[in-house]
């Protein structure tokens, strides 16, 4: 884990450990697969089956579980050491392999099929985000697929606290990185509306 000068990434053990097993107080947590990853699977023709499968910063696991329940043979790491044993209370029949792990120090041995990024990136300080950029791009295999959802930033006036959305320059940091960008939409809802932000969908291929 790093320290606080390298993302604030002890914050996020500090809130599930507060939390203390109670997912009210995670306010991220939804307990369920995001639909938005839902609705891009229900549109989009994917090898799931047998295919590798990581989740950048699984949280309490709903996504994970739901890409295992799909077929991929699924890694998930978070940093917070608590959050990932919640998962494994959560699910003790996974097939997920649920393990610790840091942005800023990933394993050169990890390369998957299919790459899932929600909402971590934006959760991380604006100074560090090319890095973990550039950490999450890296863990594609060649041929294989980044899905990246998160909020969309018009300007950096709106980036003034977490979470802090992407601006669009910021998503095209991942194309400097080796990859192809291959679909990119964005979208409003009623939980972000009133924040005048879009959410944003991006796929990338190496």
């Amino acid at each position: 884990m790093v320290n606080n000068e390298q993302g604030d990434q002890t914050w996020f053990e500090w809130v599930y450990a507060k939390a203390n097993g109670q997912t009210d107080d995670i306010s991220w947590a939804d307990l369920r697969p995001n639909p938005f990853m839902l609705k891009w699977f229900a549109k989009t023709p994917v090898q799931e089956v047998n295919q590798s499968a990581i989740v950048v910063g699984c949280g309490l696991g709903d996504d994970a579980e739901e890409l295992a329940r799909r077929g991929f043979n699924v890694t998930a790491f978070d940093v917070s050491p608590t959050a990932v044993e919640w998962c494994k209370r959560r699910f003790p029949n996974t097939r997920v392999n649920y393990t610790v792990g840091d942005l800023f120090n990933l394993s050169p041995d990890w390369q998957f099929d299919f790459v899932l990024e929600i909402n971590t990136i934006q959760a991380i300080p604006l100074a560090f985000r090319q890095q973990v950029m550039h950490a999450v791009a890296g863990l594609v295999v060649p041929g294989g697929t980044l899905l990246a959802i998160g909020r969309l930033a018009d300007s950096s006036e709106q980036q003034v606290k977490r979470p802090w959305p992407l601006t669009r320059e910021e998503i095209d940091l991942f194309k400097q990185f080796g990859l192809t960008e291959t679909h990119f939409e964005t979208f409003g809802d009623s939980e972000i509306a009133a924040l005048s932000l879009l959410r944003f969908l991006v796929t990338y291929t190496r």
